[in-house]
């Protein structure tokens, strides 16, 4: 429990490490957060492929494939459902970076308010990892979600800051978001904990729930600044790195 609870805070406290940059460095630049974004995305694919996918199907027994492929579609609908009520990254961050505080201060709490919904599903994929029992690849799965965090801390600063936002509170926006995907991750493990019953199928909803923010959020924000070449071999890295990681900690 107590390496759940660390985990927990570490996936969360990545937010706020990427506020922490975005306010050093205000300016940083497309392609680097793109770079570091997709290789991130890598990292993630590979987490919910290796971690969550693939161990759904084994836990699952002769329905693994069905636990497998409803869970995926689940998580992702669930996904889908939210993006529908509260749109998310490319959709709403894209002029605020060019803008000033007159007439966006409410686009950018929506936006900020929309990272903080997107975490609770991202937090419980990283709590779920743990009712495998496999704590490396837990912590991989977590490590992936975590290194996605920081670009995403990064880019809530600036809009804020240009928004008129107090550095005190764009600051307390920014550590809100970190708590809530500390809640999602203790939310993930205690829910396979009483119940592990649904544990192939909740591993195989927070594949989907990651399959989902990688395809709709990640590569099109990395690819919408020129730098999709970059970001490419950036998600190839992060994804053999994952590769890597877990073959040799398996």
């Amino acid at each position: 429990m107590k390496l759940v609870l660390l985990t927990a805070l570490g996936v969360g406290g990545a937010t706020v490490i990427g506020s922490v940059i975005g306010f050093v460095f205000k300016k940083i630049s497309h392609k680097f957060s793109d770079i570091v974004l997709a290789f991130a995305a890598g990292v993630m694919l590979a987490a919910a492929v290796l971690g969550l996918i693939i161990p759904s199907v084994e836990y699952g027994g002769d329905l693994g494939l069905v636990y497998a492929v409803t869970g995926i579609f689940a998580g992702a609908l669930c996904l889908n459902l939210i993006d529908k009520l509260v749109p998310h990254m490319h959709k709403l961050v894209g002029a605020d970076n060019e803008s000033h505080h007159n007439g966006q201060l409410s686009k950018v709490l929506l936006f900020v308010t929309a990272i903080a919904i997107h975490n609770l599903p991202e937090g419980i994929a990283a709590g779920v990892g743990f009712g495998s029992g496999n704590t490396s690849e837990a912590m991989l799965i977590a490590g992936g979600i975590a290194l996605q965090n920081i670009p995403e801390g990064m880019v809530i600063i600036g809009p804020m800051l240009a928004a008129g936002v107090s550095p005190k509170k764009t600051f307390l926006c920014a550590l809100a978001t970190g708590l809530v995907e500390v809640i999602g991750t203790l939310l993930g493990y205690f829910a396979v904990s009483v119940a592990s019953a649904i544990l192939p199928f909740a591993l195989a909803f927070a594949g989907g729930t990651m399959l989902y923010v990688i395809s709709d959020e990640m590569i099109p924000e990395t690819h919408a600044h020129g730098s999709q070449r970059g970001a490419t071999y950036a998600l190839l890295v992060g994804f053999c790195v994952m590769l890597i990681s877990d073959v040799l900690l398996g």
